[in-house]
């Protein structure tokens, strides 16, 4: 059983940054590649990055490449989100998941295959 606890959302005007972090409970957090997602009101949860149990792959969803970044600390069970340049459509709840793996190098973008999920953070971006 894997508990996660997002922090850091909140408002912010755009072009700002946020940066999002997610504690994880246990001591098996280095056997899952963790994701965050996001949803907005009225549209499904949709995948923003992805990182791999040992932090060396990433993946962004086209709309977030070059402005966010996925990081971890595998000591800390904690993982993160930085948000730069944060434009209105990023408005959403955004979700941090753990998804189990058996290698250190799988990331999965759909939120079915992930085991476990936050309550989610507010991210308002004003325009």
């Amino acid at each position: 059983q894997v508990q996660l606890v997002e922090s850091g959302g909140g408002l912010v005007q755009a072009g700002g940054s946020l940066r999002l972090s997610c504690a994880a409970s246990g001591r098996t957090f280095s056997s899952y590649a963790m994701g965050w997602f996001r949803q907005a009101p009225g549209k499904e949860r949709e995948f923003v990055a992805a990182i791999s149990r040992s932090g060396g792959n990433t993946y962004y969803t086209d709309s977030v490449k070059g402005r966010f970044t996925i990081s971890r600390d595998n000591a800390k069970n904690t993982v993160y989100l930085q948000m730069n340049s944060l434009k209105p459509e990023d408005t959403a709840v955004y979700y941090c998941a753990a998804d189990w793996t058996l290698n250190g190098v799988t990331i999965r973008t759909t939120p079915g295959e992930y085991d476990y999920w936050g309550q989610g953070t507010q991210v308002t971006v004003s325009s």
